[in-house]
């Protein structure tokens, strides 16, 4: 199987963590938003990000995208390697359904075969992850992640606003 993330709203944190999981990433190029926040409130990555971030968009760029927890458009996403390509909204349903049909014409062994070779060097370990995981955990008792709550709440996090919708640039407002 090959797995499409298609992407047309915000995808911060394990929404980001969910399509970074998938073998291709597309987004609407006018109202896809990616973010990587946890690091603005206090804890890190837990779903994979720290991992598969990296080996797509570069180790500079990953650590600019986690430490700075700002939201991302979809054409930096691109130009970042973070999602495979941003297309135009009109377009955007009928482009990926068009590709996940031509994928499902070609012979099934021939596109495994390749994905699993693919994969020998371009997935993270399991070990990896699970202790990123477990960091990720442990953070959840950090004293800064336990003072941002109230802070962040103070701010409309959960409420519809421009908060919530600018979550990565309010983020490190005081």
């Amino acid at each position: 199987m090959i797995s499409i993330a298609a992407v047309r709203g915000r995808a911060r944190g394990v929404g980001s963590e969910f399509a970074l999981a998938c073998d291709l990433r597309f987004a609407s190029l006018e109202k896809a938003v990616f973010g990587q926040p946890e690091v603005g409130i206090g804890v890190i990555p837990g779903g994979g990000a720290i991992e598969r971030l990296p080996l797509l968009a570069s180790r500079a760029r990953s650590l600019e995208i986690i430490a700075g927890a700002a939201d991302f458009n979809a054409a930096t996403a691109e130009r970042y390697g973070w999602i495979n390509r941003a297309i135009p909204d009109a377009e955007f349903e009928s482009w990926i359904d068009a590709l996940a049909r031509r994928i499902a014409s070609f012979d099934k062994q021939a596109w495994s075969a390749a994905k699993e070779l693919v994969n020998r060097h371009t997935v993270p370990k399991p070990e990896d992850q699970v202790e990123s995981e477990k960091l990720f955990f442990s953070a959840l008792s950090w004293a800064d992640y336990r003072e941002c709550g109230p802070k962040l709440r103070a701010k409309g996090i959960g409420k519809r606003g421009d908060f919530e919708l600018n979550f990565g640039e309010r983020l490190g407002e005081p």
